[in-house]
C-alpha cells in the first residue's frame, strides 16, 4: 500500500500468480453543518418511549406504513395490511400519552420500518419521546437523554399515489 500525496490517492497493489492495482481516493472528512428544517408542526404529543415502541411493533405486525392522526382527545395510529389493521388509541391521561397539543387534527402517513429503527435506536437511552407532525408533513420525533440532552430524528412522510 502506498499513498500518493500529489494526487492524494491510496494505490494498492496486490500479487500473486497475477499482479493486480487498485488507485482509489482517500475521503476527506466534511464537517458541514447541517441546517434544521423549517417546518410549523401543528400537533405534539409527549408519550413514553416504551409506550412508543410497542404500538410501533404492534402496528409493524400488519403493515410497513402507520397514519398518525391527533385531535384534541387523542392520538390515533392506524397500520392497514392487505389482509389485517389495526387501530391503536391513545387518550389523553393514558399512561402511554403524557401531553397532547394540536391546533388543528394532524395526520400522515409514515414508513414502519424507519420509525422502528429510530425507536428501537432512541428508546434504549430514553425514557420521554416528544412527537411532532402536521398534515402530511415531516415527523419530528425528540427524544430525551440523560444529563440534559436531546436527540432529534426527522422523518419524511410517505406519499399515496391513487
Amino acid at each position: 500500500m502506498a499513498l500518493n500525496q500529489e494526487t492524494q490517492r491510496l494505490q494498492v497493489s496486490i500479487t500473486g500468480k497475477y499482479n493486480r492495482v487498485f488507485n482509489m481516493p482517500t475521503l476527506e472528512p466534511q464537517e458541514e453543518e447541517v441546517p434544521t428544517p423549517k417546518i410549523t408542526f401543528k400537533t405534539r404529543a409527549k408519550v413514553t418511549a416504551y409506550g412508543l415502541r410497542q404500538v410501533i411493533e404492534d402496528a409493524q405486525l400488519v403493515s410497513d406504513h402507520v397514519r398518525v392522526e391527533a385531535d384534541t382527545e387523542k392520538l390515533v395510529l392506524n397500520a392497514t395490511g392487505d389482509l389485517m389493521g389495526a387501530t391503536i388509541e391513545l387518550k389523553k391521561g393514558s399512561d402511554a400519552l403524557l401531553e397532547l397539543k394540536t391546533e388543528e387534527p394532524s395526520k400522515a402517513t409514515y414508513s414502519l420500518s424507519y420509525l422502528s429503527e429510530i425507536i428501537k435506536a432512541a428508546s434504549a437511552t430514553s425514557e420521554i419521546a416528544t412527537l411532532e407532525f402536521a398534515n402530511d408533513m415531516p415527523i419530528r420525533i425528540d427524544f430525551q437523554q440523560p444529563k440534559e440532552g436531546k436527540l432529534t430524528y426527522y422523518l419524511a412522510p410517505r406519499i399515496e399515489v391513487e
